[in-house]
């Protein structure tokens, strides 16, 4: 199950969880608040975490992130909300950004959720 693995790799669980402790991945804030809201499926947050094929990193040219682009991405990742994804690739694009898989995230109905792999690329390595 891709949410599981997801929860793996982020710490919330163990590779050894019970099922008690896999079904509190579901009450975590990351995951919670946005299956609930959206009634989606885990595969559609793993992939706003991890992008649309994790096996073909998507490019990224650090002279896209201008501070227009960090300040919304900075924005929307302290808040939470993610209503400013199509702006994220307007400013995304105002700076040269021609990837499609990064301004179709940015473009597309989501769901976003903190973690979302555009938001990170923009903001850069921690």
């Amino acid at each position: 199950m891709p949410a599981v693995l997801a929860a793996v790799e982020a710490g919330l669980i163990s590779p050894q969880a019970s099922y008690e402790e896999i079904e509190s991945v579901r009450v975590h804030p990351v995951f919670a608040s946005v299956y609930e809201w959206t009634g989606l499926e885990w595969g559609a947050l793993v992939r706003d975490i991890y992008g649309p094929n994790p096996f073909r990193p998507v490019v990224f040219d650090p002279s896209w992130r201008t501070s227009t682009a960090v300040g919304l991405a900075r924005s929307m990742d302290e808040s939470h909300d993610f209503a400013a994804m199509p702006l994220l690739a307007d400013a995304l694009e105002d700076a040269g950004g021609d990837s499609p898989d990064v301004l179709a995230h940015c473009r597309g109905d989501g769901p976003h959720v903190r973690g979302c792999w555009v938001v990170d690329l923009v903001l850069g390595p921690s």
